[in-house]
């Protein structure tokens, strides 16, 4: 169909390899129609759609967390401000929240023994005000992440 692209014009322009945007499709992220040969046709609005799917993941969104927030967007809908001011919002205190953990992880590295569960007194990080004592000797992060 006209105005439509092919998989390899958009890993082109998009600069996203073809097995990205095979996966991208298979995660339902986007979606693609069929030629009357049975290639698959990308409407152009898609080229917006994954440049925001890289933007959300460079910052650290989950794919899951992607596909929620662009489920309201069809792939035929030109992706607005309002759209992309929606997004950024849903995603905005996520980051404030990231920024904040690593600010605290800079100002306190250089106290940190790596993983902050050897109950350490001083460790601001994963143990502030020595919390992990009343759980007993040992690393109770690290023998906590490795009973999940």
């Amino acid at each position: 169909m006209k105005g439509e692209l092919s998989i390899g014009e958009v890993a082109k322009r998009s600069g996203i390899t073809i097995s990205a945007i095979h996966f991208y499709e298979d995660k339902g992220l986007i979606e693609s129609g069929r030629n009357a040969a049975n290639h698959r046709r990308y409407a152009r609005v898609v080229l917006r759609k994954l440049a925001i799917i890289k933007i959300a993941q460079s910052a650290g969104i989950p794919l899951s967390e992607i596909l929620d927030a662009l489920s309201s967007i069809t792939n035929s809908k030109a992706i607005t401000v309002d759209d992309w001011d929606r997004l950024s919002k849903t995603w905005r205190d996520q980051l404030n929240h990231r920024i904040e953990s690593l600010s605290r992880l800079r100002d306190n590295f250089s106290e940190c023994i790596g993983c902050g569960c050897l109950s350490m007194e001083k460790c601001q990080l994963m143990n502030p005000e020595d919390k992990l004592r009343e759980k007993g000797c040992g690393s109770k992060i690290l023998e906590a992440k490795f009973k999940s």
